[in-house]
């Protein structure tokens, strides 16, 4: 970047000016005046280019040598020291070596003996102490400061309240802050009993600022304090002074206090730190869930926590560049090996087992008869036969069997009616202007139905009071129909007369039709599904189905301090334990039932597939402390939550606190709410999940888990998610997640009727078993085209010359938004939508809906049964431990072998710390551009056509955000899908879709929780998308376009239009920085954290506003202005 001329010429005359200090003598005062002069003034304006260039001289070391010299003369002239020492504190903030400077040129000693000389003396005692200030910047240089007595010096100056000598108090609060990042400056003050001291005086300037004038001293103490509390000792002092109690009592009178926000988020900061940390009351991390068909399922030992254990005490005093680290981190991440980034590796397995991927592609070999005759494979048939090499994956596939008896004929009526309108011209007017944008919004925790419709009446309009007295009645068995065995709804089951009966006679009486779903079919397939815990139960939702409101709910809009009132409630649980329970009410660690009816709180149950809820404590009468159960064989990965609760009263909230989160931030915080179903509301006609949940906040909490068996030391730190719901009803049945559930059942289910809906002479719907999963469950791989138009050769030939399209979803079972995106794309692509013909007719879809059936079923958030994440998997996947990732990429393989290579790999996921819709892509130069690499990149040659589908995207679907995606390659991501097809099948455009949990920040959603319909919405706009790829392609055929015309008739004006806007320009993707999974950290500010690095104590610009303010105003009565309250509190930085 070019200089401006005129910044050149100030700074060269700025180093010139400090050139003339070591040809000068202390005595010559008027030239050293002028020089200083001169520096101050050009110093004091522009930016701080000005400065660093000075640095870049040697100023520093000028200046510094300046103060000694005259410092150490008889008499110290102070017309020289104090715009000498104003000078070093501007130039000393801006150079990170300046405390180890100033030790090296024993500036320290100098500056702390000036200080004791002018303890009486305010003004040159406030120049010394902002002198110091800069020199304790450095945590080396604090140190040592502390060895020389510099605490005690500042305990001196720090008086009891006064309105006179503030800003000298301030000040000195400032730096002793500072110093006590120290931790052998913290160990030294625990030792001297300066806590008790410090908090003394923070008492009495609190009681006597009443108009909050002094907010910057009295934070400035909280600081001195929660330095000290890094430390245990210091935790223990803090406590024993009775510290906890006095800040909880403050903070309850002063959360109002707008004036004082400075001081009370320095006041939660230390709650936060000083609250006792405490181990997860579980007996082990580990899973409640075990699977023993793994190579190590040996449990980790059992570790009694000791208060040791959360020490984190240091000897060293490190400097610590904080923010150049941060800097570095997303770029060390970056791929810059452009050999890595080039090649292309061979084959992970011999090339002869390929072979056997060619029964997953009939499409390419079989007549038109028998392309007819193999249609509606079924994935649960037992008489599959296996390789005798390759135990998971079918050689051969057997013709279907009806798994349930209800007629499906009214199912292609419901698909017919479904694709009445096509999905191209409802975006004919642009982001769908007239769709879900004008739905009106619900209100929180009270069903839509019943706030538009009224209890008791159903949403058609008709009268429901049969239903409703039959719901409130209780003249059923809730809890077997609440949550019915799948054992009871077949003939061998002892039990199945009573239950079996009730259900159908609710099936037949009260429930509603709804698209491509059946209770009975469901049922059905739930008795095929294996788990390794034997799951005997159904939760009623999956069962029942839910039929998406018809209103679109609105984000949670956040309550002001809600988080603070939380953690004072925590707090509360300390020093005001009157109203605690503690009462443990659910485990699946406990042999035998802990619930008891007749007793006064809620009844949970999570042992059904997908629910994930390992305990329930009882806090108080209407709060309860929920643990999420980890990842099976893992310790790992609590985020995903399903279960069912019981016993509530209506119109009472209750609290629930999940504690054992590890995600450091969530959407929670910035409007996401978890999703609610009610038994008794889907029997009164409105069986859907809703959102629902009040004063809502994610943050860090006090539990830890010891970590040490791992090889890691300290202690991992949990978070908790906090939330209130007020239930419909009293007595009823609901079901509490994290997000919208989907289970493998509900998928298998959804096949069997998809593949019963389509027209076999026109859609060519194929269901295969990829391979079997390390549970026994089959992986389902879906083919979807268009049958040939009749068995001519030139029709054959254009069947089997399709290109391929694969899609892949749900590697990780918690991202249940991604398989509503799938049901989205499967159900589009089977419709009677003309962007769907012309899609089968075109391409080959081989779509996976569900790599990892067992983690689903499970309950897991991230891994596989071996406690494995799969999307990690992908470099060398092992048939028997990996292997729906095994022959995933086996076929894959064999389709890149064969000439076929997909034109579009997509695996869809969902997101918890960002929102809308995105893209995940895969390019070198954008890799090395980021990475600020540029050497190797000029010459490379690189097909840019990666970034037309997201632009295209981004033009059509309501959800999908350009600007959000990414197509850089990290190291840490070699092994996910994305980058091996990209890397090893050469597949360009071989993307990640991130559908985020919460909703939209842009276009008619905006400000909306993304609900099924939308997720749904999004596969089929994603489908439009490879459309209007393909015929924006120069390798499109004059006869798709064509065709394309001939089918959508008077549409193809909108075609015409969406081409040309899908042409324009868009935004550019951005990389951000990532995680070790796939989430980079939310876009919205956190504001939560006790311990953020990034947080400064006071900012440049405020303590260059106070010297700048001193230098005009240096015959001033400090007195008087404090008097008067002109340095009242400036607002800084900072919050739990």
């Amino acid at each position: 970047m070019r200089r401006h001329p005129h910044s050149v010429r100030t700074s060269k005359a700025a180093a010139t000016g400090l050139c003339g200090f070591g040809d000068l003598s202390s005595s010559d005062k008027v030239s050293i005046l002028a020089i200083l002069q001169v520096l101050g003034d050009l110093l004091s304006v522009g930016t701080d280019r000005r400065i660093h260039y000075m640095i870049s001289k040697g100023g520093s070391e000028a200046l510094l040598r300046t103060l000694v010299d005259t410092a150490r003369t008889p008499a110290p002239d102070y017309d020289i020291l104090l715009p000498l020492l104003r000078l070093l504190a501007k130039v000393g903030l801006r150079d990170k070596k300046f405390g180890q400077k100033a030790l090296d040129l024993e500036a320290l000693d100098v500056t702390l003996i000036l200080a004791r000389k002018n303890l009486s003396d305010s003004h040159h005692l406030l120049h010394c102490l902002w002198a110091l200030r800069v020199f304790a910047s450095s945590v080396t240089t604090a140190a040592m400061l502390g060895i020389n007595g510099a605490m005690e010096l500042l305990l001196k100056v720090i008086t009891p309240y006064t309105r006179r000598r503030t800003r000298t108090v301030r000040a000195a609060t400032e730096v002793l802050a500072l110093l006590l990042k120290s931790k052998s400056n913290s160990r030294r003050a625990v030792n001297r009993g300066y806590v008790a001291s410090l908090l003394r005086l923070h008492q009495d300037w609190h009681s006597h600022d009443m108009d909050d004038t002094y907010v910057t001293i009295r934070r400035g103490l909280l600081l001195c304090l929660k330095h000290i509390a890094t430390l245990r000792s210091g935790r223990e002092a803090f406590s024993a002074a009775q510290g906890l109690e006095t800040l909880f009592s403050m903070a309850q009178s002063y959360l109002d206090h707008e004036s004082a926000e400075p001081a009370i988020s320095a006041m939660f900061q230390i709650l936060r730190q000083c609250y006792p940390r405490s181990p997860l009351p579980l007996n082990t991390a580990r899973s409640a869930y075990t699977f023993l068909d793994t190579a190590d399922t040996t449990p980790e030992p059992l570790h009694a926590l000791t208060e040791e254990d959360f020490e984190d005490d240091v000897d060293e005093e490190v400097d610590k560049d904080s923010e150049s680290d941060h800097s570095k981190e997303e770029d060390d991440d970056l791929e810059t090996d452009v050999d890595k980034l080039s090649a292309r590796p061979g084959l992970d397995r011999p090339e002869e087992e390929l072979v056997q991927y060619e029964a997953m592609c009939p499409e390419l070999s079989c007549s038109f008869e028998e392309l007819e005759s193999q249609l509606g494979y079924d994935l649960n048939s037992e008489d599959t036969h296996y390789t005798a090499n390759h135990r998971h994956i079918p050689t051969v596939a057997s013709s279907g069997q009806c798994c349930f008896n209800k007629d499906q004929s009214s199912w292609g009526q419901e698909r017919t009616n479904l694709a009445s309108t096509s999905l191209l011209s409802r975006v004919k007017k642009g982001r769908f202007s007239g769709h879900l944008s004008s739905k009106r919004r619900p209100s929180m925790n009270v069903s839509p139905s019943m706030q538009t419709n009224g209890a008791g009446t159903d949403p058609s309009g008709d009268n429901a009071s049969g239903t409703q007295t039959f719901v409130e009645e209780d003249a059923w068995n809730r809890e077997a129909i609440s949550c019915p065995r799948i054992s009871d709804f077949f003939p061998n089951s002892t039990k199945s007369g009573e239950t079996a009966g009730v259900m159908e006679k609710l099936l037949h009486t009260h429930h509603k039709p709804i698209p491509f779903h059946d209770p009975r079919a469901y049922t059905a397939k739930a008795q095929r599904t294996k788990s390794a815990v034997g799951f005997g139960k159904m939760a009623f939702p999956d069962l029942w189905g839910h039929c998406p409101p018809s209103s679109a709910q609105p984000m949670l809009e956040r309550k002001r301090g809600i988080q603070r009132i939380k953690i004072l409630e925590d707090v509360r649980r300390l020093t005001q334990p009157n109203d605690i329970i503690n009462r443990v009410v659910f485990s699946l660690d406990e042999p035998w039932p802990l619930q008891d009816i007749t007793s006064n709180h809620l009844r949970f149950f999570s042992k059904f597939e997908s629910g994930n809820l390992r305990k329930a404590i009882q806090v108080r009468e209407f709060e309860y402390d929920l643990l999420i159960n980890a990842d099976v064989n893992s310790s790992e990965h609590q985020q995903w939550f399903y279960f069912k609760v019981s016993g509530m009263r209506a119109a009472v909230p209750y609290r629930f606190n999940i504690i054992n989160c590890e995600k450091f931030n969530s959407q929670f915080n910035y409007g996401m709410q978890p999703t609610l179903y009610s038994v008794k509301e889907a029997l009164l006609g409105r069986a859907c999940w809703i959102r629902t949940g009040d004063e809502i906040c994610y943050y860090k909490n006090h539990y830890c888990e010891h970590t040490a068996a791992a090889g890691e030391a300290g202690a991992k730190r949990y978070y908790t998610l906090t939330f209130s719901v007020t239930f419909p009803h009293s007595e009823d049945d609901c079901y509490l997640a994290y997000h919208y559930p989907y289970t493998y059942t509900a998928l298998m289910t959804h096949l069997d009727i998809l593949g019963k809906s389509i027209d076999p002479q026109q859609v060519y719907f194929r269901k295969d078993v990829l391979c079997r999963t390390l549970g026994g469950n089959p992986c389902p791989l879906v083919t979807i085209t268009a049958m040939p138009e009749s068995n001519s050769p030139d029709q054959l030939e254009q069947f089997r010359h399709r290109p391929y399209q694969v899609i892949t979803a749900r590697v990780h079972p918690g991202e249940s938004n991604a398989s509503w995106v799938v049901k989205g794309t499967l159900e589009f692509l089977v419709s009677e939508d003309p962007v769907a013909k012309l899609l089968r007719e075109n391409f080959i879809f081989k779509i996976i809906p569900m790599l990892n059936p067992d983690g689903v079923i499970h309950g897991n958030h991230r891994c596989s049964l071996r406690g494995e994440d799969l999307n990690r998997q992908w470099l060398s996947p092992h048939a028997h431990l990996q292997p729906t990732i095994y022959h995933t990429k086996g076929l894959l393989y064999y389709l890149t072998s064969i000439g076929r290579r997909p034109m579009v790999f997509c695996d869809f996921h969902g997101h918890s710390q960002r929102k809308n819709v995105f893209l995940y892509g895969c390019s070198v130069k954008e890799t090395l551009w980021q990475a600020g690499c540029t050497v190797g990149a000029s010459g490379l040659l690189e097909d840019v056509s990666y970034r037309t589908l997201p632009k295209i995207l981004d033009k059509l679907a309501p959800a999908f955000t350009m600007s959000s995606c990414s197509f850089s390659v990290e190291k840490s991501r070699a092994s996910t899908a994305r980058v091996v097809v990209w890397r090893e099948m050469g597949v360009s455009r071989s993307y990640t879709m991130e559908t985020s949990y919460c909703g939209c920040t842009q276009g008619p959603y905006q400000g909306l929780q993304f609900g099924t319909s939308e997720l749904q919405e999004m596969g089929a706009m994603f489908c439009l998308g490879l459309l209007i790829l393909e015929l924006k392609s120069v390798s499109c055929s004059h006869q798709l376009l064509a065709r394309a015309a001939m089918l959508l008739n008077g549409e193809e004006d909108a075609l015409d239009q969406h081409l040309q806007r899908c042409g324009g320009s868009s935004g550019g993707g951005s990389s951000s920085s990532s995680e070790l999974d796939d989430e980079p950290p939310c876009l919205e500010e956190i504001d939560y954290s006790a311990d953020s690095s990034s947080e400064q104590e006071a900012s440049l610009s405020e303590l260059d506003r106070q010297i700048q303010e001193c230098a005009f105003h240096r015959d001033e009565e400090e007195e008087e202005e404090e008097a008067t309250g002109q340095t009242r509190a400036v607002p800084l930085s900072g919050g739990p």
